[in-house]
């Protein structure tokens, strides 16, 4: 599965996974070996709880380590004139109010800063679209329509 990010999000990421490598695999190593001093381990709710920690940590490296590996860079702007990943764009709803987002990846979403995903409905409808094009989303209270003013 590819994932979509800008090269600071990767960068992010990759601090993330040296984090979890490094410092939380040491600290969870260090309460499994307290809590197996305790004694008996199958009423140990330590032990018990450093192993889901364990087990919650490894779970994230593996996704972490995917995400990296599968990793598309977004290039932000260049001056397209066409909406793509990456793109941002100003745009009028039918109703007079305007917009401004930024098409981004799934792992990157922030709709209250403007972040939207191209997987989204609202991303969706606008890749591919120019200065001066419509764009029709359909949301629970029915379709809203959006005009592209600028693209960046």
């Amino acid at each position: 599965m590819d994932h979509y990010l800008t090269p600071e999000r990767l960068e992010e990421l990759k601090a993330e996974l040296q984090d979890l490598k490094t410092n939380k695999r040491i600290e969870v190593s260090e309460k499994l070996k307290r809590a197996k001093e305790l004694g008996d381990l199958s009423e140990n709710s330590e032990y018990i709880e450093a192993r889901e920690e364990q087990s919650r940590i490894e779970t994230k490296i593996g996704e972490l380590e995917e995400m990296i590996h599968n990793a598309n860079l977004i290039e932000k702007g260049g001056g397209s004139q066409i909406v793509k990943i990456g793109s941002t764009i100003e745009v009028e709803r039918a109703d007079g109010k305007k917009f401004k987002f930024t098409i981004v990846g799934a792992n990157e979403t922030k709709p209250e800063a403007g972040l939207i995903s191209n997987e989204s409905p609202l991303g969706k409808v606008f890749l591919e679209k120019r200065v001066g094009e419509k764009a029709i989303v359909e949301t629970p209270n029915g379709k809203v329509e959006y005009k592209i003013k600028a693209i960046e």
